[in-house]
């Protein structure tokens, strides 16, 4: 078995306070005996309105969150799966990507996840609550699965948990654990976070790391917590309702595939 621990942080619109934040909580999740952790959405910067966003955005590959991320990787001797960050995008319009990074325990990145659904969205019953991502944000286009200590793991982001056909192709490509930084809103959390979360573990027979912001950010936006890992039956293991922290899980890849093997929901598929 192998331990997990997704983080749970209300960021702000200071990138160095965030990562100092960032830090401490991945060294609490190596104390805990975390071979991998998860951190959440926006986690290195959430800005005082959206196209802030534009003018901290990296080049990939270059830039003090890549750099904090690498060396804290090889600091702690920890995958680090980078929620998400602002990446200067390739698109004519100069949108940023919504990209999580991952980086093993020598401070390498092995994988890179643009966020593929956008959250254009007005928030039923919500005046205040409307959005449209896409304005500053360019869409990714590719599934990305990597393979970690703890498992074979599939990428995803916050508004994708809605959209199932993206957790099959994971799954079809060998996911055991599927990951989603978030930052979910109040409304839509309550009414929706954890069942999609346990939906999308039950029909994929996965594991399930999801780490949330939570509470009011510095832009008075609030967003809902409750940060999960569930299993593949859709059990949940751990969590934390509200407040910054760490949550861990020991991720049984044994119990999960002879799960699989007794009930072959995976190979059952017809369509």
């Amino acid at each position: 078995m192998s331990v997990f621990a997704a983080v749970q942080m209300t960021s702000g619109a200071d990138v160095g306070e965030n990562l100092i934040a960032a830090g401490h909580w991945i060294e609490a999740a190596k104390a805990a005996g975390a071979q991998v952790v998860l951190l959440p959405e926006n986690f290195n910067f959430l800005g005082m309105r959206d196209g802030d966003k534009r003018a901290v955005a990296e080049p990939f590959g270059s830039g003090p969150t890549q750099d904090f991320l690498s060396t804290t990787a090889k600091r702690h001797g920890i995958w680090i799966i980078a929620g998400t960050m602002p990446l200067v995008g390739e698109s004519q319009d100069d949108r940023v990507t919504n990209t999580s990074l991952v980086y093993d325990a020598a401070g390498q990145c092995v994988a890179r996840y643009d966020k593929m659904h956008l959250f254009d969205v007005n928030v039923p019953g919500q005046a205040t609550e409307i959005y449209r991502e896409s304005t500053h944000v360019a869409p990714g286009k590719q599934v990305v699965l990597v393979d970690t200590p703890a498992g074979r793991v599939g990428l995803s982001v916050c508004y994708d948990v809605r959209f199932p056909e993206l957790y099959r192709q994971l799954s079809v490509q060998g996911a055991e654990i599927l990951v989603v930084p978030a930052a979910f809103t109040v409304p839509t959390g309550r009414a929706h976070w954890e069942v999609l979360l346990r939906a999308r573990a039950i029909e994929n027979l996965c594991y399930v790391v999801a780490a949330a912001q939570s509470g009011t950010h510095s832009n008075r936006r609030e967003t809902y917590g409750d940060s999960l890992i569930v299993d593949g039956w859709g059990r949940v293991l751990t969590r934390r309702p509200q407040g910054s922290g760490i949550i861990t899980a020991a991720l049984d890849l044994t119990a999960l595939r002879q799960t699989r093997a007794e009930f072959p929901a995976l190979s059952n598929r017809v369509l």
